[in-house]
């Protein structure tokens, strides 16, 4: 087991029953993200300035630039500290902000879980099927009533067998009327003109009296 382990472990023997919440650690650990990021603007004015002190210096002194330089260095390491301490809060304070959701959530279900649990105490499952069966038969029951009350009264007759006879009836006043006109009427045996013979006649005489009008146009 590792040393942070051990330290952990160690520690939550000792863990008083009225530690911090998570909203608090939460804002603690926001606070100081706050803090290091002012700390991050110090240093890169710092960077900035010491970088302006070695370039106005130059190789005029030579000292005193590289001594600015040195001291831009080591400003430039605690930058890069900070940064690396900031990424692990951030990770720290996302990971604490999803375990405060997952356990709001849970605590929500668990509500949830214990108010339906309430409900369905005092119900009965016997008692539910036996109420489905009764609405059941009592739904058969008003079917039955509805049939009995359309059914119609007094004698009954097959409907085809009423249709059958109307066109027996209906075929016998047409063979009457025939007969009494003396048979089907003769059909012509000659072949009467197509329409589209009509047409034809009738285009061509069109034509012939445009030919007579310009011919006497001409003639004139």
């Amino acid at each position: 087991m590792s040393k942070i382990s051990n330290l952990f472990k160690g520690g939550s023997k000792h863990k008083s029953k009225g530690g911090p919440s998570a909203q608090e650690a939460i804002h603690k650990l926001r606070e100081t993200e706050e803090m290091l990021t002012k700390k991050q603007d110090y240093l890169e004015k710092r960077i900035e300035q010491e970088l302006a002190i070695a370039k106005k210096h130059g190789t005029k002194n030579k000292r005193a630039a590289l001594q600015a330089l040195k001291r831009k260095k080591r400003l430039e390491q605690q930058l890069t500290q900070i940064d690396g301490t900031l990424s692990t809060i951030e990770f720290q304070r996302e990971a604490l902000e999803n375990s405060h959701t997952n356990t709001e959530v849970l605590k929500n279900m668990g509500y949830a879980a214990k108010a339906m649990k309430k409900i369905h105490e005092n119900t009965d499952l016997g008692k539910i099927d036996d109420l489905m069966a009764d609405i059941t038969e009592q739904q058969d029951v008003a079917q039955e009533i509805s049939d009995a009350i359309s059914r119609p009264f007094g004698e009954t007759f097959d409907e085809d067998e009423l249709l059958a006879e109307l066109e027996e009836l209906e075929q016998e006043d047409l063979d009457e009327s025939m007969m009494s006109m003396g048979g089907l009427p003769s059909v012509p045996s000659s072949k009467l003109p197509s329409s589209r013979s009509n047409e034809r006649a009738s285009k061509r005489k069109v034509e012939e009296e445009d030919d007579m009008r310009m011919l006497a146009s001409w003639g004139t």
